[in-house]
């Protein structure tokens, strides 16, 4: 698989608490920054894989959606966030 256990506590330490906290907002942001890129690389070489299109199209909601609610809950970590992944420009 392209995220192995070490990418993923690498992901965790980087952007959540500490590596073991997977259920932070930032941290599962994070992850699904980089399942998303993943995806997209994997679309641009195959453009007719539309089970993968879903599971795309589905990630980027469930993003969306814990963006919307950490923007809800605490304004500047969601600042922080977006200034990290770099996901608005």
């Amino acid at each position: 698989m392209y995220l192995s256990k070490e990418n993923k506590k690498e992901i965790f330490k980087k952007h959540g608490k500490s590596d073991s906290d997977t259920g932070s907002a930032e941290g599962q942001i994070a992850l699904f920054t980089a399942r998303i890129n993943h995806l997209t690389e994997h679309l641009k070489k195959n453009r007719k894989d539309f089970n993968t299109e879903r599971s795309l199209v589905m990630m980027v909601g469930k993003r969306k959606s814990l963006l919307s609610y950490l923007k809800n809950k605490d304004i500047t970590r969601y600042r922080e966030i977006i200034k990290k992944l770099n996901l608005r420009k």
